[in-house]
């Protein structure tokens, strides 16, 4: 077992504890998704030795390969990448958990597939807080009724939000998305959304700053399994 793996692990669970601390907010508020995509069956598998159960991937094809690698360890996959309409058969057979979720007619597609898996999940409705055209995520404006509208299927659970904020080395910038995202969690908190207690934002480089501003889960990859 490598131990730089498992240095690197505990080094990022310090850092959210400390982090946490800063924020005066319990230890316990943060979750850690490891993010393990394009980090071959091997590495998960020594990750699973250290405890690791959930996975966080952004690929359907490369969770299929993995699936069938790690079938004895029985991995949860947590989808975190834009997932195509077409690609909902495999995640409602594979995953537990689409952190992605971010238009109607993607909805649509894992409902009906669910529906035949006879299976429910958890989702997370993923929202653009940044300008960058290469950032996918619904539009703020458009969270209201698309939160009404999954409501009704009864495949979906929604539980959160999700974010990426904008790259960008000017650290108000990349604190401003977070905290809109906070924002519009209260908001709809407050319009009856009761149930949108999780927030999934920040990355290796900037889950810190995402802690400070609210994150209850962080999304790390490179910082925990090295470079990619």
């Amino acid at each position: 077992m490598s131990d730089s793996l498992k240095n690197r692990l505990d080094s990022v669970r310090r850092r959210i504890d400390e982090a946490c601390r800063r924020a005066g907010r319990a230890t316990d508020e943060v979750t850690l998704l490891p993010v393990s995509k394009t980090f071959p069956s091997e590495v998960l598998r020594e990750a699973a030795g250290l405890g690791v159960r959930r996975f966080g991937e952004s690929r359907m094809q490369e969770i299929r390969q993995k699936d069938a690698d790690l079938a004895d360890l029985h991995p949860q996959w947590v989808l975190i990448g834009h997932l195509q309409t077409n690609k909902a058969k495999d995640a409602a057979r594979l995953v537990t958990e689409v952190q992605s979720l971010d238009r109607w007619s993607l909805a649509e597609a894992l409902d009906t597939r669910l529906t035949a898996e006879n299976r429910v999940i958890d989702v997370l409705v993923q929202v653009k807080t940044s300008p960058e055209p290469s950032k996918f995520g619904l539009d703020p404006d458009d969270l209201p009724d698309f939160l009404q509208r999954v409501s009704e299927l009864s495949t979906l659970r929604v539980k959160g939000l999700m974010t990426m904020a904008v790259n960008s080395p000017d650290e108000e910038a990349v604190r401003a998305c977070f905290r809109r995202l906070r924002m519009l969690r209260d908001q709809m908190v407050a319009r009856g959304h009761t149930h949108l207690s999780r927030l999934s934002m920040g990355m290796s480089g900037d889950f810190e700053q995402a802690i400070e501003e609210g994150s209850t889960e962080v999304r790390i990859g490179s910082a925990i399994f090295g470079a990619r």
